[in-house]
């Protein structure tokens, strides 16, 4: 865990409507709203960055296209950020404002992460945000994800991808942490 939560940005992750869509299947974590909610309020009342990154989604058929209601954030998602980072890719660090120079200029030395999807967004600007040298954590239960069609048949289950992204981060990109020890 970063030595400093003062100097340590809140990033929600495209914890947005058009998640909801059925097309993307069974999800596990139903609490993750609620933790980002009781992330938000926490981050607020200790006075810290909150970056909200959304994914403006350039293919057409996307439910998190601009200008379509799935683009817009659930609920959870309240207030207003000290950034708002659009993005087209799986990583915040690679959209618009650049991110990494934002953090940089505020001297902010760790994230945590939370947001959909764990497997993909999350787990990108995760291992983005460790390449760059930020003390990251990764609030696992203030993550979510889908259910997979896996390569060569079957089905991985949401549950386990959440516990194979933390696997794969471990000790390597972030600390895995749960939305109780940051607040």
């Amino acid at each position: 865990m970063p030595r400093d939560l003062e100097r340590t940005a809140l990033l929600v992750i495209d914890l947005q409507r058009g998640l909801d869509d059925p097309r993307h299947g069974p999800r596990d974590n139903p609490d993750c709203e609620s933790n980002i909610a009781a992330l938000l309020a926490a981050w607020r009342a200790a006075g810290r960055t909150v970056i909200f990154v959304r994914h403006d989604s350039t293919r057409p058929d996307s439910p998190l296209r601009p200008g379509q209601p799935g683009n817009d954030f659930k609920a959870a998602v309240t207030g207003e950020p000290d950034l708002l980072v659009t993005k087209h890719t799986n990583s915040a660090f690679l959209g618009e404002p650049d991110l990494h120079a934002w953090l940089q200029e505020r001297g902010v030395t760790g994230v945590a992460i939370a947001g959909a999807q764990t497997n993909y967004c999350c787990e990108a600007t995760a291992r983005t945000a460790g390449d760059l040298g930020y003390e990251t954590l990764f609030v696992l239960d203030a993550t979510y994800t889908f259910d997979l069609p896996a390569h060569g048949g079957g089905t991985i289950a949401a549950s386990e991808l959440a516990r194979v992204t933390a696997s794969n981060l471990r000790d390597e990109s972030a600390d895995i942490v749960m939305t109780a020890e940051l607040i």
